[in-house]
């Protein structure tokens, strides 16, 4: 038997353990670009908390916000603010729309172009030659697993299906797994994001585009 397995260079989990995110952060650098969803995750104080733990550490925060699912435009728009504001660091708060975004974002940082230069199908397939600038995944569902894979998928609008870029330079730095961020989620998101994993595995298995 041969095969090989490729996850986040580092695993940090139990209750709690978001309270560590600012000494992470800090080995890494002194800008953080916040890459997280529209609501839910600022109206449980969860942001907010996260800026406080960031600021303790002399660490600065810009916060990207996205909606739904992510799509091509939502990776170049989010990696252009990153550059010009001079991140060092991104962390990619939330599902797997949250941190398939954040990975993204950060192999542009350090590759550059358009996130449409690395897409498989959609895009012109070329491969990221530059390790990605630190990214600190922290889930806050029990959803896709994004925070251990070396792909983020991304809708492409124009021709309305989803495609990859794959790396092992997407790979975070550290996925963070506190299963205490998941307690103020909806049971509804609690639900959906169950079935989405679930869907996942589903798909490939029946689908004749395999």
């Amino acid at each position: 038997m041969k095969f090989e397995f490729a996850t986040a260079n580092r695993i940090i989990f139990g209750p709690r353990r978001f309270g560590e995110i600012g000494e992470i952060a800090a080995s890494f650098g002194r800008r953080a670009f916040v890459v997280t969803g529209r609501r839910a995750l600022s109206e449980s104080g969860v942001v907010q908390r996260l800026k406080h733990i960031l600021a303790d550490k002399g660490i600065e925060f810009l916060q990207f916000n996205i909606s739904g699912e992510p799509d091509v435009t939502n990776v170049d728009q989010g990696a252009a603010k990153a550059r010009n504001w001079g991140c060092d660091l991104v962390i990619a708060l939330g599902g797997g729309s949250a941190i398939d975004t954040g990975k993204a974002i950060a192999g542009l940082l350090t590759n550059g172009g358009s996130v449409l230069d690395y897409m498989e199908v959609v895009g012109r397939g070329q491969p990221l030659t530059k390790p990605s600038a630190p990214l600190i995944a922290v889930p806050t569902t029990a959803g896709t697993g994004s925070e251990v894979t070396r792909n983020a998928v991304l809708k492409y609008p124009k021709s309305q299906v989803k495609a990859s870029i794959r790396s092992p330079y997407l790979l975070p730095q550290v996925a963070l797994v506190d299963p205490k961020l998941t307690y103020s989620l909806p049971p509804e998101i609690t639900a959906s994001t169950g079935l989405d994993a679930l869907t996942q595995l589903i798909e490939p298995y029946t689908s004749k585009r395999a």
